[in-house]
């Protein structure tokens, strides 16, 4: 199976960067997308950036400009720059990461969360 660990969480001031890693370990896959989506207490998951495997990136109306999604295909690891932090950004970050396994096929692997708050 394949586990993901996330880094880079904390507190930041507005208008503040932060840098969240994914990284996937395991064996007989392969990584397709990696996405990031964000969670807020008592408010539905919102989608905030995805990367193809061919490095091609989407992004959330609300981030644009702001984050950069990345991936580092020899590290398995996908990043989230976040620059220009707002308020309204303080949210749990998860990572998702869809594979093809050897033994199981395609499937989606979600990240523990990581916590971002952004406060004076």
């Amino acid at each position: 199976q394949v586990q993901l660990v996330e880094s880079g969480g904390g507190l930041v001031q507005p208008g503040g960067s932060l840098r969240l890693s994914c990284a996937a370990s395991g064996s007989g896959f392969s990584i397709n997308n990696m996405d990031w989506y964000r969670q807020t207490p008592g408010k539905q998951r919102e989608w905030v950036a995805d990367i193809t495997s061919v490095g091609m990136t989407n992004y959330a109306d609300f981030v644009k400009g702001r984050f950069t999604i990345s991936r580092d295909n020899a590290k398995k690891t996908v990043y989230l720059q976040m620059n220009s932090l707002k308020p309204e950004d303080t949210a749990v970050y998860l990572c998702g990461v869809a594979v093809s396994e050897r033994q199981w096929g395609n499937r989606v692997y979600w990240g523990q969360g990581l916590q971002v708050t952004v406060s004076s």
